[in-house]
């Protein structure tokens, strides 16, 4: 009987996990009788989630079974909702509602994050770009705003976050909105954050580009005062302003999945597994984590990886290579990913593109676009399903980006 490798999850960390396993076992020579590796996901596809902000999201997904087939990888559709560390096996539950145990001799835990959302009261009325379908939904939403009579409300969209994300949507939306309420429509686009400056774990480099680029585009921000109640009229912050929007946009930041928890109780504050230098779980040795369930040290400077593609690519490529390597006796590497840039998206006014923890600049507008698009494009969708490219991509000692 072959001896199995579970990979959950198809986020970036599960997609090149798989390729980083799959590359283990064939440069050693094992064959698929010897050690069978499964993908379990709802769907077999990846969603770009960077690209959510972004218009068409229905067509932000890779599809995966291609790429796996080339790989002699073998995909499980369904949710994982239990894993027993004791038994080695996690419980999967089929999208008709089935559900059924499968066992492991190792595991890689990609389970990926959620969007954050807090006791806030009438959350519900509020949209998100966290998934297709959320996206989606936000879409639609707007379209069947754009056939209503123009009022303030209806043109005016409230964005709650002032991170990462909320920032790119932020600066999509007027172009967005003047596409479907027409070039003339008076836009108003509110970006609202219980911080004092936008963009605030984005440190002071980027953050002058980005309030250009607020006035340019004609974004207001109201800051320093939290969310405290979603309505049908709009939004009102803890010092009592209330914001008249036909649309609301939560960006209030992520929470890893639910199942790190089932794994260990040594959770950073965002619920992120701690785990050893190669990855693996310590109360759990047969378990590696990897991607935005992970809290893994990126170089010897004390810093960790954040929740990012870019960090989830990489830590996939090492969960991958670690998940095989140990379950055949070979070497286990330390994660390590010294390099680390960021790139913003600006919308009309291109992006800003920066280079190290303490983000310099390097690129800006039109050349920053240039650069983020090639980010959002190429650089983050999985390679060609031929054995021998994929494959390749798997190697966590290659570069990303």
């Amino acid at each position: 009987m072959s001896q199995k490798i579970l990979i959950v999850g198809a986020g970036f960390a599960g997609v090149w996990g798989a390729l980083g396993a799959a590359r283990v076992l064939d440069g050693a020579g094992v064959t698929s009788s010897d050690v069978d590796i499964t993908l379990i996901s709802p769907r077999p596809e990846l969603q770009i989630r960077p690209r959510m902000y972004e218009a068409e999201p229905q067509n932000m997904a890779a599809p995966l079974l291609p790429l796996l087939d080339a790989i002699g990888v073998k995909y499980v559709e369904g949710s994982v909702e239990r894993i027993s560390v004791a038994d080695k096996t996690v419980n999967v539950v089929s999208p008709d509602g089935q559900q059924h145990s499968l066992a492991y001799d190792r595991l890689l835990l990609t389970s990926g994050s959620k969007l954050s959302r807090p006791a806030v009261p009438g959350l519900e009325r509020a949209f998100s770009v966290d998934r297709i379908e959320d996206a989606v939904e936000l879409d639609e939403h707007l379209d069947r705003l754009a056939a209503q009579p123009a009022t303030t409300a209806r043109n005016t969209v409230a964005v709650v976050g002032c991170g990462f994300t909320g920032i790119e949507v932020a600066t999509e939306l007027p172009k967005r909105l003047r596409e479907k309420f027409g070039a003339d429509a008076r836009i108003r686009v509110v970006v609202i954050g219980s911080q004092d400056e936008i963009g605030p774990d984005l440190g002071v480099n980027p953050r002058p580009y980005i309030a250009d680029a607020f006035e340019t585009l004609g974004i207001e921000t109201v800051l320093g005062s939290r969310v405290v109640a979603v309505d049908a009229q709009g939004v009102r912050t803890a010092s009592g302003q209330h914001i008249e929007a036909g649309t609301v946009i939560w960006a209030g930041g992520m929470r890893a999945s639910p199942l790190a928890a089932q794994l260990s109780s040594n959770l950073d504050s965002l619920g992120r597994v701690e785990v050893a230098a190669d990855l693996r779980v310590p109360e759990a040795p047969h378990v590696f984590v990897a991607g935005d369930v992970a809290r893994a040290l990126t170089d010897d400077a004390g810093r960790y990886a954040l929740m990012s593609c870019q960090h989830a690519v990489v830590m996939g490529q090492f969960g991958g290579h670690n998940v095989a390597a140990d379950l055949i006796g070979a070497p286990t590497l330390t994660y390590r990913q010294p390099f680390y840039a960021t790139c913003v998206d600006l919308g009309e006014w291109g992006a800003i593109y920066s280079e190290g923890w303490d983000r310099q600049i390097r690129l800006t507008h039109a050349e920053g676009k240039a650069r983020k698009q090639m980010i959002n494009t190429q650089w983050i969708y999985p390679p060609a399903p031929n054995r021998a490219d994929a494959l390749a991509a798997g190697n966590p000692l290659s570069s990303f980006g």
